[in-house]
């Protein structure tokens, strides 16, 4: 933890506690002696926190009489990136919630996120002003039957779906057992066992046209099935790996991607002329060509030849519809 978290700790511990050993805090802060003489010395003096050592109790404790010169406060506390992305998500969410009935039980739990945001010593309204979250890709429209997945998935129900594929630009009937909501890319899918096609599929919670939760008991698939459906390859696409694409970025584009996670099992190097190799799984070539293609010229797919030569049919095909009539 930084100094203003270990500040925060050191405080917390002497409010909970009363009297806290100086073994204890060494433990807890995981510092150093000198680091923790450091911490108290700066707190006194620059904080003007009421810290004394009772020799009688052993440790350190808040001298409940100090009423004496500048009032006791701490810095205002600031957030890790990640701390701050999830607060101000949950806020925007809680926010962007029409009113219903569920408005009344979640007004405590925003005003807590409130309160949390405005532990920096600023404004939530002046955070939410000057740290904005953006959306890509996300639909607009709310998904009509999402309430009926829902309880099919929680109340381990088969569905009856009528669903849309986009990709074919076909519609068809099935019955699936729902077995877990993902939110990616700012979308919903629904992973689910399709008794039709005898495996586990991905539908896009939006394309589902009709949905029917049947009194039938949702065949189960073990969790760590459902936790490798994603994981084995890129993006949203399941299934098993097909190959590995090997991927040549320039000596420009090289800075961005390098710091960049494209899969958990990703492999790179970067080659002595700032140029960067990138070896990453996949199962479907269809979100890995739309990531390629967004690098434009400054990404070459060396492996292999099948995912090259959709890249170069595409790119043709880009070029074919600019080319001047």
């Amino acid at each position: 933890m930084n100094r203003i978290e270990r500040f925060y700790k050191i405080d917390q511990m002497l409010h909970a506690r009363g009297v806290v050993t100086l073994e204890t805090f060494l433990n807890e802060l995981e510092v150093s002696r000198a680091t923790f003489k450091r911490d108290m010395e700066y707190l006194r003096d620059r904080l003007h926190a009421p810290i004394v050592w009772d020799r009688s109790a052993g440790g350190y404790r808040l001298d409940g009489g100090h009423a004496i010169g500048p009032v006791y406060e701490l810095p205002g506390l600031w957030f890790s990136a990640s701390e701050l992305y999830a607060l101000l998500t949950a806020h925007k969410l809680l926010a962007d919630i029409e009113p219903g009935v569920l408005a009344l039980h979640l007004a405590p739990l925003q005003n807590r996120l409130q309160k949390l945001l405005e532990a920096t010593g600023h404004p939530a309204d002046e955070i939410n002003q000057r740290v904005r979250l953006l959306s890509m890709t996300k639909r607009t429209l709310e998904p009509h039957h999402f309430a009926e997945v829902a309880r099919g998935l929680l109340e381990r129900k088969r569905l009856q779906v009528v669903a849309w594929s986009r990709g074919r630009d076909e519609v068809n009937a099935r019955v699936i057992s729902p077995q877990r909501l993902v939110h990616y890319r700012d979308n919903w899918y629904l992973d689910a066992w399709c008794h039709w096609r005898k495996g586990l599929r991905s539908f896009s919670v939006d394309a589902l046209q009709q949905v029917q939760v049947l009194d039938i008991r949702a065949r189960d698939v073990p969790v760590a099935t459902l936790d490798a459906h994603h994981a084995s390859a890129y993006g949203i696409f399941s299934g098993a790996v097909k190959a590995w694409a090997v991927l040549l970025f320039s000596k420009e584009s090289a800075r961005w991607v390098k710091s960049e996670n494209w899969h958990p099992d990703q492999t790179s190097e970067t080659l002595p002329d700032g140029r960067y190799r990138l070896r990453v799984p996949y199962a479907n070539e269809r979100e890995l060509l739309m990531d390629i293609l967004r690098h434009g010229s400054h990404v070459e797919v060396e492996q292999p030849p099948t995912l090259r030569q959709w890249v170069a049919d595409e790119a043709a095909a880009l070029a074919k519809l600019y080319q001047a009539v």
